[in-house]
């Protein structure tokens, strides 16, 4: 599995849709959610740095495979393969780390945005001193407190 095979995984499972349909949100409608936007750059810069590992490693395969004794010329061009493949397959990385990042701020930012509302609500209930009820239920009434106390007698009144 690719890091493009990867990153495609975690933004999909990110927001619950196939990655097609994803690039369309991103592009239609960029400002309804910038953090897919961003994952969605973050993914076509991916894309390119995982094209670039495949061109060198095959790059370098060829000029290293079984039974091929390179020219002289081409030792230069084997280490200038090798150093681009590894900076290619940093680039990647770095990418794969930025779209972990932005799935993990989607996932902390996500009961972020119903935090306020909740706490009002559990606010309202609390001073109240009601408990919460489903939508469309009419609750019960609140029953009479109850008296705290030294108790009284029941013999007549005093004197």
């Amino acid at each position: 599995m690719t890091m493009l095979d990867q990153a495609t995984a975690m933004i999909e499972n990110a927001w619950g849709q196939p990655i097609e349909a994803l690039e369309v949100l991103g592009v239609r409608r960029p400002s309804d959610d910038p953090l897919l936007r961003c994952a969605m750059h973050t993914r076509t810069a991916l894309a390119i740095t995982d094209n670039a590992v495949t061109v060198h490693q095959d790059r370098l395969h060829a000029l290293s495979r079984h039974g091929y004794v390179p020219d002289f010329y081409e030792l230069d061009r084997i280490t200038e393969t090798a150093v681009s493949l590894r900076v290619a397959h940093a680039e990647s990385r770095a990418y794969l780390q930025a779209i972990r990042r932005v799935v993990e701020a989607r996932e902390a930012a996500a009961p972020e945005v119903g935090a306020p509302a909740v706490r009002l609500a559990q606010a309202a209930v609390a001073r109240s001193g009601q408990s919460p009820h489903a939508p469309g239920i009419v609750p019960e009434p609140p029953s009479p407190a109850a008296v705290v106390g030294p108790s009284v007698p029941t013999a007549g009144p005093r004197r």
